[in-house]
């Protein structure tokens, strides 16, 4: 692989951070300082860990920003969940970007997989 642009995890990653973005354009103003930038930066650590992995050229770091990256998921998943509790997004709305985060935590199970093995050869 030539760049972290080719990696499937991140291009699902950035598909998931643009929606993020929309969907906070919708949010009411006092969430601006709030769960909007919370909810922006979190979606957007997914990508940056992805990308930051990549560029090290070892595998144990990768491996780790890899984590770093399913930690930032983890948690644009529980603010999803905060907004649907604020009655911001609706229920179905939730599940469809759980949709999203359930393939990009399977693609990034996967690299984190394929990683390891590389790492042992």
């Amino acid at each position: 692989m030539q760049s972290f642009r080719d990696l499937n995890c991140w291009k699902e990653a950035r598909v998931f951070r643009n929606l993020m973005f929309e969907l906070s354009k919708s949010f009411p103003v006092e969430e601006n300082y709030r769960l909007v930038d919370q909810l922006v930066r979190s979606s957007r650590g997914i990508t940056a860990a992805i990308a930051e992995g990549h560029g090290r050229y070892h595998y144990q770091e990768n491996i780790r920003y890899c984590r770093v990256a399913r930690g930032s998921l983890e948690e644009t998943l529980d603010h999803l969940i905060t907004a649907l509790d604020c009655r911001y997004i609706a229920q179905e709305q939730l599940e469809n970007y759980e949709k999203h985060y359930n393939t990009i935590l399977a693609l990034l199970n996967g690299y984190i997989s394929y990683l390891k093995k590389r790492k042992e050869n």
